[in-house]
């Protein structure tokens, strides 16, 4: 049995909470959050038993073999290097850090420490996108030429220490990623601020060489929410509903929508992270790529800035992590 606690009790804590009880399999011993009648709240929704407000205590007094990190992003790093240095497994959830020296230093401390790390970037484990990887690996369209990702929607109130690209974009960065086993050669984004205190909309460009590119659109304007993405490829689209979970392949001599059996997205990745800490294995999304996507979302940031292109590997390079973009 693997003992877990949940560090962060609003909405997406709950949420882990709430998952984790289901799975049944590992056991959650501790909740904690700086509010402790909010922490309270959640402990007793779910049947846990202790409460902290402060992660030494937690962990001094019942010496969790992992952690899942919901807390808001700018606390992700601090919170991460503490958990591993106390020897801990951990899931971080997304942005895995608020910039690229924080996610350095986590992967640092991963290597010295051995520990197992996880981000949760939790589109990875929807089966509509695990079905169209498949299809991109199994060249059903060809050689990959288009990511279209389209994230919209209205700001959720809850997210207050970021803007649109570090909390929504992201997903899509490391999905572009994930698909293309790559970094862009190019980063070109236009970003604006309407009605919040960062960025709340964003219109991303990525040039991968070879006539490949990624288009991303992310925004908080919107009012209704759609999350998709449409893979083009020499010889048809795969298109993704995320929300419907559902897949769309469209080739010339036919339209295929194929029958897919629905999960919780946040169900399939905790029951992974659990089972990687079991068996002390490397999770399917790594520290590793938690840094690429902060990267990305850097990149995204600095180019709006300045309205220039950014070339993401002399970028981190002179910023000094070079090294940390291969692979370790």
């Amino acid at each position: 049995m693997v003992d877990v606690a949940v560090v962060g009790a609003g909405f997406w804590g709950v949420n882990h909470l709430r998952v984790l009880k289901e799975l049944g399999e590992p056991e959650v011993v501790a909740v904690c959050d700086i509010d402790r009648e909010r922490a309270a709240r959640a402990a007793a929704r779910f049947g846990v038993q202790h409460v902290y407000t402060e992660v030494d205590t937690m962990l001094q007094e019942t010496s969790p073999d992992a952690v899942t990190i919901c807390t808001p992003s700018t606390t992700h790093a601090s919170l991460a290097l503490k958990l591993l240095d106390h020897g801990c497994d951990i899931l971080i959830e997304k942005p895995m850090a608020s910039t690229v020296d924080e996610a350095a230093k986590i992967l640092d401390k991963i290597r010295e420490t051995g520990r197992v790390v996880m981000v949760g970037f939790i589109e990875r484990f929807n089966p509509a996108v695990q079905y169209a990887r498949h299809l991109i690996e199994d060249k059903e369209v060809g050689e990959v030429l288009l990511f279209y990702g389209r994230r919209i929607g209205w700001w959720p109130e809850r997210i207050g220490d970021t803007g649109v690209v570090k909390d929504t974009a992201i997903h899509d960065l490391d999905l572009v990623t994930w698909i293309f086993r790559t970094l862009p050669d190019e980063v070109y984004a236009m970003c604006g601020r309407l009605r919040h205190s960062y960025e709340d909309h964003a219109q991303i460009f990525l040039s991968y060489g070879e006539g490949r590119s990624a288009l991303l659109e992310a925004n908080w304007l919107t009012p209704r929410k759609k999350r998709e993405m449409h893979i083009t490829g020499e010889n048809g689209v795969v298109s993704v509903k995320f929300i419907e979970q559902e897949v769309v392949v469209e080739k010339a001599e036919q339209t295929i929508i194929p029958h897919l059996k629905t999960s919780e997205p946040l169900r399939n990745e905790l029951k992974h992270f659990i089972e990687s800490v079991k068996n002390h294995i490397e999770p399917a999304v790594t520290a590793y790529d938690g840094l690429k996507a902060t990267l990305l979302a850097e990149c995204v940031l600095e180019s709006a800035k300045n309205r220039s292109p950014i070339n993401p590997r002399r970028y981190i390079t002179m910023l000094g992590y070079g090294k940390h973009v291969e692979n370790p």
